[in-house]
């Protein structure tokens, strides 16, 4: 077969070409058609199809994602904000913080090792390319069914695949979730989360400018794997018969990626770059058009010069192949030699695969024969936007109508005893440590908090102890039953796991996981979720600096929950000062901050004693959370407070449950006057935590909450190896930590 020229394609213009297996829609290949006056060649073709698709393109969400920039908050610690590879914000002390979250749902139910290690890799490229060296990731994960058979199998997969990818590169590991539902079943949801640490002036951005700038390609070789992963993938949705896409998974190879990394940073610290973008999705044609789209001229590559690990590759195969540890630099002439010798220093293939042109361009040729003539903003930045139809469906109504309030309560306290055993054993409530135990959180010595603490602190500057935290939350009950309050749900939760260790919440990084967006009732869940997340941020004052959208999670006719993922980060002057959640000191005091409704819609409780979803979640208060988390901070910083955790999940008896766990120290609670022992303990109002008060501090503290109007009710002292309800219960704490502790392996096994 002959090769497929630009100038072929201009004589042959009836050839029949596969648009429809790539992923394109029709009018999307005229459209391609009409700005290239031509068909395009297969290369093009598969350049134009992965640009395109739903992963790389947001061509059906951006229309909504628009109110992140339109509705952002005036924020003087924002650097870089959305639409490079990762936002960057100013952390004071001549720092920048770099983070970003993404998904790889698709790949790791396929291959669960290999997709969601090349979930780690690919986040981690994304925090290098911005300048900044990688110093932590976290992992919010999605599962089915805890006692389901492919859980078994895509569990301890994904898991392994994290641990083995993060493990290596020495990268410490410290937080996120895991949570189980069957929605997730045949669409697990694995989003990882990279936070990069540099200085203001080591900013690099993704674009190519300067003609007769050459342009680098250097990292792994180019193989077969991975190919099609962003729209055979990611922008689709699985039949019912389940994954036979191997092949469009990725294979990591963390080593290679620990060498690309010092690599990079070298070649940083040399200043030896004009621009420079990682190889994710959609390989090369991201990484090419993007910069060219980005730049101030044309580009022109030699595709045949591109190393690669299978010589019988095809120039659309290497153009799509998703090959990771792959990286794409712009350097100026004179400092080529030196950017070579580096990575040769590091045993790093590197090689000039092109140039920057002062044209308007980006042209790729094939052993001379020229094989892709496209204006680049085409492929990278003007694709396909689509409005489409959203209604809020039929049975929201119904859902919200079929309340919690209803269900059976406990009818005596030792059947409270009994529901709140039931609920700290359950899956989603019950310890993680069989997971987390996997991840090494305390390599390279910074780590100040990680999981099970409500978010993972690193201390980025060893001298003045400056540090940052993140959180990473999100409740697909509640934006299942409310997806705009959902979204705010998420974000305050988020917000009030950072303030809780103590820092100032500062941006937000979020994934927004839904089903298809060719269903108008997915669609109306996925304008509500923006249209609250980027109200609460401007309330909150927590601009969105980027993030990613994961359509198409659903099997057949079955969506996901929708699941917006939002991870917060904060920065603390001091980590010295932060707050853990551990009670650890007989003797202090326990207080409840925030007010306590009958709110069980979308509980945990509902949820595992009823099996039950439906009402409405708890309420949000924007202005209550800012100043609970102002309370936090101060009483962490002025040493009124010894721990804190954050209610949300389970509630109070779940709060409690867990400070008490981590410290080895049991509480004696009493139920406050007016309000039931049952919502007590089992209701999950917004806005609340609990914090250890000692009581030489009890007056300065409850002075302080009294003089900001914020509610402070004094629930307990810690004492004892009980978690005792007078007149109600108490539980040993060997008993509890059994419960807690058991489930997971036991699911497992």
């Amino acid at each position: 077969m002959s090769l497929d020229t630009t100038k072929h394609a201009a004589d042959t213009p009836g050839t029949e070409q596969p648009w429809a297996e790539l992923g394109l829609k029709q009018d999307e290949y005229e459209r391609i058609r009409e700005i290239l006056g031509r068909r395009p060649t297969g290369a093009e073709l598969a350049m134009y199809s992965v640009m395109w698709s739903e992963h790389c393109s947001y061509k059906s969400s951006k229309v909504h994602l628009k109110q992140f920039g339109e509705k952002a908050p005036e924020n003087d610690a924002m650097l870089v904000g959305i639409g490079e590879n990762a936002g960057v914000v100013d952390v004071g002390q001549g720092y920048a913080v770099t983070f970003k979250v993404e998904s790889h749902n698709h790949p790791s139910y396929v291959e669960p090792y290999q997709g969601a290690a090349t979930g780690v890799g690919g986040i981690v490229r994304d925090i290098l390319a911005m300048g900044a060296r990688p110093v932590a990731v976290m992992d919010p994960l999605r599962f089915g069914a805890a006692d389901h058979e492919d859980t078994k199998r895509v569990l301890p997969g994904v898991v392994s695949g994290i641990g083995g990818y993060g493990n290596c590169l020495g990268l410490p590991n410290i937080g996120g979730e895991v949570v189980f539902d069957p929605c997730y079943q045949g669409n697990p949801l694995v989003n990882a989360l990279c936070v990069g640490v540099m200085k203001h002036e080591d900013i690099h951005l993704a674009k190519a400018s300067g003609a007769g700038n050459k342009v680098i390609l250097y990292g792994a070789r180019t193989g077969g794997d991975g190919i099609g992963g962003v729209s055979v993938l990611a922008s689709e949705t699985f039949e019912s018969t389940g994954p036979a896409k191997r092949p469009a998974v990725q294979v990591g190879d963390p080593f290679q990626e620990k060498l690309l990394i010092e690599c990079t940073l070298e070649i940083f610290a040399e200043d030896l770059v004009a621009g420079i973008q990682d190889l994710g999705g959609a390989g090369l044609s991201c990484a090419t058009s993007e910069l060219a789209s980005a730049g101030s001229g044309g580009m022109r590559v030699e595709l045949d010069t591109v190393p690669l690990r299978d010589a019988s590759l095809s120039p659309e195969e290497i153009l799509m192949s998703e090959s990771q540890e792959r990286m794409c630099a712009i350097v100026e002439p004179d400092k080529v030699a030196r950017f070579l010798e580096i990575c040769e220093k590091w045993d790093v293939i590197a090689t000039v695969i092109g140039e920057v042109t002062d044209g308007d361009r980006l042209e790729i040729y094939w052993h001379g024969e020229q094989i892709v003539d496209v204006p680049p903003r085409t492929v990278a930045h003007e694709g396909p936007v689509y409005h489409r139809p959203y209604a809020r469906p039929d049975w929201q109504d119904a859902l919200q109508a079929d309340d919690a309030g209803k269900l059976p309560r406990p009818a005596d306290a030792g059947e409270l005893r009994e529901q709140v055993l039931k609920l700290v054993a359950s899956p989603n409530q019950a310890s993680k440590s069989w997971v987390t135990d996997q991840y090494d959180r305390f390599v390279q010595g910074n780590t100040v908090l990680a999981q099970p603490e409500d978010s993972g602190m690193i201390r980025i500057d060893e001298e003045t102890n400056l540090g940052v935290a993140v959180a990473t939350d999100g409740n697909g009950r509640y934006a299942k039953l409310d997806p705009y309050t959902g979204a705010q749900l998420a974000l305050a939760e988020s917000y009030r796991n950072v303030a809780a260790s103590g820092a100032k919440p500062l941006a937000v990084t979020d994934c927004l996981n839904f089903g298809s967006p060719e269903d108008p009732a997915v669609m109306w869940q996925f304008a509500e979720a923006c249209r609250g997340l980027a109200d609460a941020c401007l309330e909150l004052g927590t601009p969105v600096t980027g993030g990613n959208v994961s359509l198409y999670n659903q099997t057949g006719e079955t969506a996901i929950h929708p699941t917006p993922v939002v991870g917060v980060l904060g920065v603390i002057d001091d980590v010295t000062r932060r707050t853990p959640m551990a009670f650890a000191e007989d003797g202090q005091l326990v207080y409840l901050l925030g007010e306590t409704r009958e709110e069980l819609g979308g509980s945990a409780w509902s949820q595992v004693v009823h099996g039950h979803l439906g009402g409405l979640p708890p309420k949000v208060d924007l202005a209550r959370e800012r100043l609970l988390a102002e309370i936090l901070i101060a009483g962490s910083r002025d040493g009124m407070i010894d721990a804190a955790h954050d209610l949300s999940d389970g509630g109070l008896i779940q709060a409690v449950t867990e400070s008490c766990l981590k410290g080895g120290r049991g509480a004696r609670l009493v139920v406050p006057e007016g309000l039931d022992p049952f919502v007590f303990l089992f209701s999950e109002s917004a806005g609340r935590a609990i914090v250890a008060v000692p009581r030489s501090e009890e007056l300065r503290f409850t002075d302080m909450c009294g003089a900001r109007g914020l509610p402070a009710t004094r629930v307990g002292v810690i004492d004892g190896d009980a978690v005792e309800v007078q007149g109600q219960f108490s539980i040993p704490l060997a008993e509890l930590r059994e419960a807690h502790e058991a489930t997971i392996p036991a699911l497992l096994a």
